[in-house]
């Protein structure tokens, strides 16, 4: 994707650090916000999909606690953070009221990503708010988070939102320009790096650890981010969120920024990867019309095709589609237990409530989550 292209992206996480939001941790910075939210709210009117990852609730929490400098014990970080979360999604909520929009707060932790379960859940949840037309809020959960299950930064929540959602685009707001090709604090001739591959080798070099521990400029997060944007083919802008209209003008091309490029379209990143797995959990047997569907038409699996299932597989695990003759013929991410999966095979969706006291996607496999082998 070029920068050109970027104004075809249907789906964009945008995250803004705690530096902006915090006005450089002097309270919640009220006009700035103002701004981006309208920013966004502009794109929705284009028809995009927003998520927004907020920094900023334990500056805030700080703030308002009159806390002269950041506390140091875990206690006191979690405190911080449950106070300054109130004003944080309070500010976010009153902003895109103004423009006829609703936000949904939405807390995570580094647990609800690595479980299977909760991190299908968090999924399914981050999509249904997006088919409503809400604006997903997103921070992570500091008021009970420990050590041992931070994400460490909101760079890295950032990415990994991305890949959860699949966003076609990252926007990084930070308030330096980009990522400049030497430390600009210690080379004023430094040049910013406007466009470079995710998997440069440069990157490495001019991003990499400080002995503050914060990075050459801060970007060693942003680039650890980039990258991880990258393994589902979201490309990634770092950019200064203090340049005016700065959200529009980098989803209009402008060369703004610096544009980390990703190696692999988004679909063809997820079609890679179920190709690639290999802890296939069971399979589910076809018949006849369902396998020239899924070979010829590239559509969902649909249970009504399904004709008996093995395994003792979950609910996002890996299945294989067998054709009449046993013979696989692709393989995907299924929406329902093999228990349940076995009460609807051969069943219409629309039986799917009555048989099992729920229903959640009309879909066995989405097309989405499938791959012809």
């Amino acid at each position: 994707m070029s920068r050109s292209e970027f104004c075809q992206a249907s789906r964009i996480v945008i995250k803004i650090g705690s530096s902006m939001l915090t006005d450089g941790g002097r309270g919640l910075n009220t006009e700035a916000i103002g701004s981006w939210v309208a920013q966004m709210a502009a794109l929705k009117r284009q028809g995009l999909d927003v998520v927004l990852v907020a920094s900023g609730s334990v500056a805030e929490g700080m703030s308002r606690l009159k806390l002269k400098s950041r506390p140091k014990t875990l206690h006191e970080l979690q405190a911080a953070a449950s106070v300054g979360q109130m004003g944080l999604i309070r500010r976010f909520e009153d902003e895109f009221q103004v423009h006829g929009l609703l936000a949904a707060q939405v807390l995570l932790t580094h647990d609800d990503l690595s479980d299977r379960q909760r991190y299908l859940n968090a999924r399914s949840t981050l999509l249904t708010l997006l088919d409503f037309g809400v604006v997903p809020v997103i921070n992570e959960n500091d008021a009970v988070a420990t050590e041992e299950i931070r994400f460490g930064d909101n760079d890295t929540l950032g990415a990994l939102v991305a890949n959860l959602v699949e966003a076609d685009l990252l926007i990084l707001l930070t308030d330096q320009t980009g990522l400049f090709d030497a430390n600009p604090s210690l080379h004023p001739d430094a040049k910013l790096i406007t466009d470079i591959s995710v998997n440069a080798e440069l990157l490495d070099e001019v991003a990499g650890d400080s002995i503050s521990g914060l990075g050459r400029g801060g970007m060693f997060t942003k680039v650890r981010a980039a990258r991880l944007a990258a393994r589902s083919g979201a490309a990634t802008v770092i950019v200064s969120g203090k340049i005016p209209n700065v959200i529009n003008s980098v989803f209009q091309g402008e060369e703004l920024g610096t544009y980390l490029i990703p190696n692999i379209a988004p679909l063809a990143a997820r079609k890679q990867w179920l190709a690639g797995q290999l802890q296939i959990k069971g399979s589910v047997s076809l018949d006849e019309g369902a396998v020239k569907i899924l070979q010829s038409a590239g559509k969902s699996l649909l249970a009504v095709g399904v004709t008996s299932v093995k395994g003792a597989f979950k609910r996002g695990d890996l299945v294989s589609c067998l054709d009449t003759q046993g013979c696989e013929i692709a393989r995907g991410l299924i929406n329902y237990g093999a228990e349940d999966a076995g009460t609807i095979a051969g069943k219409p969706s629309s039986d799917f409530e009555a048989l099992l006291g729920y229903a959640d996607e009309d879909e066995l496999i989405h097309r989405d989550n499938l791959v012809l082998v």
